[in-house]
C-alpha cells in the first residue's frame, strides 16, 4: 500500500458531510452576492459556471471570493469556526455543496437549493491500450486500488475485496495513480475523472457504478441560516433553467452517464438500510463539536478541536484492552499484525513514519473514533476508542506511562504521528 501525503485533502471533509454554521447574517437580496466553491473541488468551474446563470436568471450578479472556502491552510480538515468565518467574511453562497440521502445536511443550520448535478463516486479502471500495460493483479492474486484518503472513496475501497489500496491526498491524484498504472481500479469522485480527462485527453477510462450508500451524490447551492428569500430566489432560478435546458447545456459534460446515473440511485435505494446501519449511533461528548449530519459521522477530514503539543499518556492496561478491541473490530481489514489487508497498514512508516508526519494524533483519533470500524462506525464508547488509540501508539514505538489516556487527551492532542522512541 502506498499512501502519498503531499497535502491532505480539504474537500474530503465536506464531500462526505454538512457544516454547522454559526453564522447569523441575513441574505443579501439584492442586486449583487458573495459566492464560495468548494476548496480543491475538480467541479469548480463548472460550479461558478452554474452560479453565474443561475444567480444572473434571478437577477443577482454574483462575485466569487478568490480563496474560495475560508480555511487556514492546514492539513487537517476544516473546523466550524472557518467554514462560518466564510459565510460572514467571504460569501452569502456556497457553489458545488455536495449533499447525498446519508448526509444531507438537516441536521445542519444551512439552508440548500435543489440539485443542479446529480454525481457521486464511481470505479474507474483503464480502456484499451493503457489498460493493457498495467497488470491486472499482483503475485498474491490482489488488486490495487486507489481512493482518495478520508473521503467516502475510501469508505467505499475499504469494503472491496481482495484488494489492497493506494491512498491519495486528492481526488485529482488518485485518478492520477490509475493513469500512471499505480493501481488497477480507482474509486473516486466523477468530477475528477471528467476533469482529468480534460486535461489529458489522451486518456481513456471505462467508468462503472460503486456499489455503496456513500456513492450518490448531488451538487447544490449552500448558505447560512436566515437566508430563505435568497435559497427561494436561487430555486426560482433552477426551475427555469431546468425548463429552458439551459442547465442541461452547462452540466451536460459533467453528468454522470444515464447507465451509472441511474445505476448509482438504485444502489444507494438498496443501500438505504444498510447506510442507516453504517451510520451508528451519535455519540456523546468529548466528540460532541465533531460535525454529524442526518445521524452519520462526519466522514472525512480531520476536525480540529482545541490543541495540546503534549504527547498523550496511557497506561499498560489501556493496550491491554486496545489490542482485544482490534483483534475484535480491526484486524479483519487492517490485518492481525496491523500490516494491512483490505485496509490501511497502521504500523510502519506508511503509518507513523521516523519524522514528519502529515498526520497528528489528534487527527487520526478523531478519523477513527467516527469512521471506524467501516462496518459500524461509531459503535465503541469513548474509553474504548482511547484503550485502541493506547494499542496503536504502543505498537508504533510509544511507551506506557502511569496516567489513563482520555478521549478528549487524545482527541486535542496535535504531536505529529512520527514513530515512537522504542522505534
Amino acid at each position: 500500500m502506498n499512501i502519498r501525503f503531499t497535502h491532505l485533502a480539504l474537500a474530503g471533509a465536506l464531500v462526505a458531510g454538512a457544516a454547522h454554521v454559526a453564522a447569523q447574517a441575513a441574505a443579501r437580496t439584492s442586486s449583487s452576492v458573495r459566492v464560495c466553491t468548494m476548496p480543491g473541488s475538480p467541479s469548480a468551474e463548472l460550479d461558478k459556471s452554474v452560479a453565474r446563470a443561475v444567480l444572473s436568471a434571478a437577477g443577482i450578479t454574483a462575485k466569487f471570493a478568490p480563496r474560495g472556502i475560508d480555511d487556514d491552510g492546514g492539513d487537517d480538515g476544516i473546523s466550524a469556526r472557518e467554514l462560518s468565518a466564510s459565510l460572514q467574511r467571504n460569501c452569502d453562497v456556497i457553489a458545488g455543496f455536495p449533499r447525498s440521502s446519508v448526509a444531507d445536511g438537516s441536521d445542519s443550520h444551512l439552508l440548500f437549493s435543489g440539485s443542479y448535478l446529480h454525481s457521486g463516486y464511481v470505479s474507474v479502471t483503464l480502456r484499451g491500450a493503457h489498460a493493457a500495460n498495467t497488470p491486472v493483479t499482483a503475485p498474491d492474486g490482489k488488486i490495487t486500488i486507489a481512493a482518495t484518503w478520508s473521503s467516502p472513496s475510501q469508505l467505499i475501497a475499504v469494503q472491496q475485496k481482495n484488494a489492497r489500496f493506494d491512498l491519495e491526498t486528492t481526488s485529482e491524484l488518485t485518478v492520477d495513480a490509475l493513469a500512471k498504472g499505480r493501481a488497477q481500479r480507482a474509486i473516486v469522485w466523477y468530477p475528477a475523472v471528467v476533469a482529468y480527462r480534460h486535461a489529458h485527453p489522451q486518456q481513456h477510462f471505462d467508468v462503472a457504478v460503486a456499489e455503496s450508500p456513500y456513492a450518490d451524490w448531488n451538487l447544490v447551492f449552500a448558505s447560512g441560516p436566515d437566508t430563505q428569500p435568497l435559497q427561494k430566489r436561487i430555486d426560482d432560478a433552477l426551475t427555469r433553467l431546468r425548463s429552458d435546458g439551459r442547465l442541461a447545456a452547462l452540466t451536460r459534460n459533467w453528468a454522470l452517464p444515464t447507465t451509472i446515473a441511474s445505476g448509482s440511485a438504485t444502489a444507494a435505494s438498496t443501500h438505504a438500510n444498510l447506510a442507516r446501519y453504517l451510520d451508528g449511533p451519535i455519540q456523546a461528548s468529548p466528540r460532541a463539536d465533531l460535525w454529524r449530519v442526518g445521524g452519520m459521522p462526519a466522514a472525512g477530514g480531520f476536525i480540529k478541536v482545541a490543541a495540546t503539543t503534549e504527547t498523550p499518556s496511557f497506561d499498560h492496561d489501556q493496550v491491554t484492552h486496545g489490542e482485544h478491541l482490534y483483534t475484535d473490530s480491526c484486524a479483519k481489514c487492517h490485518g492481525e499484525k496491523l500490516e494491512g489487508n483490505t485496509a490501511p497498514s497502521l504500523i510502519g512508516p506508511a503509518f507513523a513514519p521516523a519524522a514528519n508526519s502529515h498526520l497528528t494524533i489528534g487527527g487520526i483519533y478523531q478519523y477513527m473514533s467516527t469512521n471506524m470500524p467501516a462496518d459500524h462506525p461509531g459503535k465503541m464508547s469513548d474509553e474504548e476508542y482511547a484503550d485502541l488509540m493506547a494499542f496503536l501508539l504502543y505498537t508504533n514505538g510509544y511507551d506506557t506511562g502511569s496516567a489513563k489516556l482520555t478521549a478528549q487527551a487524545a482527541q486535542s492532542s496535535t504531536t505529529p504521528l512520527n514513530a515512537g522512541p522504542r522505534h
